[in-house]
């Protein structure tokens, strides 16, 4: 059984002891906490396809935080015009949450 679940803009396929890395959830996350998230797009439970529109009524995914604060990759974004002496170096590191899938709730 899986659902297709909608967190913080984003879609993932959650089944039961997958790890997720989600967008930062927040700082009042902490390790061990519950989360529920209510936006569940479609269940698939043994072939059994329900398909919300928008959401799955009463449906709900369970999960607990791993590591509430994970830091991704380094990104350098490099901006240049030719010829015109413009140049800019900038980095980025994202900032991700580590959850673990409890159960679906169907």
């Amino acid at each position: 059984m899986y659902a297709i679940v909608e967190i913080q803009g984003q879609q993932f396929k959650a089944e039961a002891g997958k790890s997720l890395f989600v967008h930062f959830l927040g700082e009042d996350k902490k390790e061990g906490d519950a989360i529920e998230f209510d936006k569940v797009l479609l269940i698939d439970a043994d072939g059994a396809v329900t398909v919300g529109a928008p959401a799955v009524e009463g449906a709900k995914v369970v999960a607990e935080v791993v590591k509430p604060l994970v830091k991704g990759e380094h990104i350098i974004v490099f901006k240049k015009k030719r010829r015109k002496g413009y140049r800019r170096k900038n980095g980025h590191r994202q900032c991700f949450t580590q959850i673990e899938i409890k159960k679906v709730v169907a």
